[in-house]
């Protein structure tokens, strides 16, 4: 599973970020995390507002900070 945290580094998206990061860790779950800053890449993926979290490809939440619920339904927990 690979999970992409798309923000150029406001507040928000550190949160996402720290959000995703330790759900991920908690859960135990074999997940690749990366943190997409640049603007041209995030465009790319047709996403408008950040934050955003893209799990496997597919864009699961933007403009928002998602919460623990919401990332372990994406791991599947």
């Amino acid at each position: 599973m690979e999970i992409k945290v798309l923000g150029p580094g406001c507040s928000k998206c550190k949160q996402a970020e720290k959000i995703v990061r330790e759900t991920v860790t908690e859960a135990g779950v074999d997940v690749q995390i990366e943190k997409v800053t640049d603007i041209m890449k995030i465009a790319g993926y047709g996403v408008l507002g950040t934050p955003a979290v893209i799990v496997d490809g597919d864009v699961k939440i933007v403009g928002k900070i998602p919460t623990k619920d919401q990332v372990n339904k994406w791991l599947g927990k």
